[in-house]
């Protein structure tokens, strides 16, 4: 059952995708993209409630972590959690392109990983590296369509000069790294017997045409809501109620919420904070990224003690 519903869900992604980026085509001597302030805030606020969501079930998933440390006291884990997310924001402010990198490398194995599990059955060291590759698609791909872009992105996150410039004159590394992610969806299909090999292939055009599409920030937007947080919410939804999906996603919804709407407030005091330093546009692209870098560390970190204690189990 869950397959299908992941099945229907890659379906009408991609119609998505694809009526957005013919509108988007059609519309492009009429409607200027050039208000860049609107495109940023709309990018937020998709962020903010359906990309955030996605994870606002750790609290929960924590219960399942403290019971396996005997730990009764849950303010550990948000005290954990919330010092994880600082100290990730502390240490961007120090080094900046390290950090950036990290967070790139880190994000390209989760996505790889959570976007394919539903389909491929193992977990070889082979896999790992290849969940790296496959989801890297998300990293090179603007930078091939859209170099400087992107690289304006980064600059606005406080990467060093020495590094944007390495990248302007080591171009073949993107080149030859975006052909090896678009390898690594091959790997999965090979490895899954062709069975069920058009989901990761509409994945991998669906990504590729926003990129080409669209603006960095817009194409990373759409693929992190609709695709890779809807099917995690999918994932979460059958777990609460595998008998009736429905029901589990209100339940998901019900139980996100509050979680949610505070990250929301804190995304939002964190963008009245830096406007009095930075621009708007500079302050709603670091407000993004390096708040999602600040919640994806502990985040990946709570899957990954939970799935050791699992596997010992």
């Amino acid at each position: 059952m869950i397959k299908k519903i992941y099945g229907k869900h890659t379906f009408y992604f991609t119609i998505f995708t694809t009526i957005l980026s013919v509108i988007a085509l059609l519309s492009r001597d009429n409607f200027s993209f050039s208000n860049e302030l609107t495109i940023l805030f709309i990018c937020l606020f998709l962020i903010l409630s359906i990309g955030i969501s996605h994870g606002a079930l750790d609290n929960y998933k924590a219960n399942k972590l403290l019971s396996i440390y005997k730990i009764k006291n849950k303010t550990i884990f948000f005290a954990a959690y919330v010092f994880i997310a600082a100290f990730t924001i502390f240490v961007w402010s120090l080094y900046s392109s390290y950090t950036l990198l990290a967070f790139l490398i880190i994000a390209s194995y989760h996505f790889g990983r959570e976007d394919t599990s539903f389909l491929h059955v193992g977990n070889s060291y082979l896999d790992q590296i290849f969940y790296l590759v496959k989801g890297s698609l998300i990293v090179f791909a603007p930078l091939f369509f859209h170099f400087d872009q992107t690289l304006n992105i980064f600059e606005t996150l406080m990467v060093k000069k020495e590094f944007l410039i390495f990248l302007e004159y080591e171009h073949w590394i993107i080149n030859v790294f975006l052909f090896l992610s678009i390898v690594g969806y091959f790997y999965f299909i090979y490895k899954n017997k062709f069975i069920d090999f058009e989901i990761l292939l509409l994945d991998m055009l669906s990504i590729i045409i926003l990129n080409y599409i669209f603006s960095p920030l817009i194409a990373f937007t759409v693929y992190f809501c609709f695709l890779h947080s809807i099917r995690h919410i999918i994932s979460i939804s059958f777990e609460l109620d595998k008998d009736d999906f429905s029901n589990g996603v209100r339940v998901f919804f019900k139980k996100a919420l509050p979680l949610t709407i505070v990250t929301a407030i804190l995304y939002l005091i964190a963008t009245v904070f830096l406007s009095k330093s930075f621009g708007i546009n500079d302050v709603i692209i670091k407000v993004i990224f390096i708040g999602l870098a600040s919640l994806t560390f502990p985040h990946i970190l709570l899957e990954y003690l939970l799935e050791i204690n699992e596997k010992r189990n």
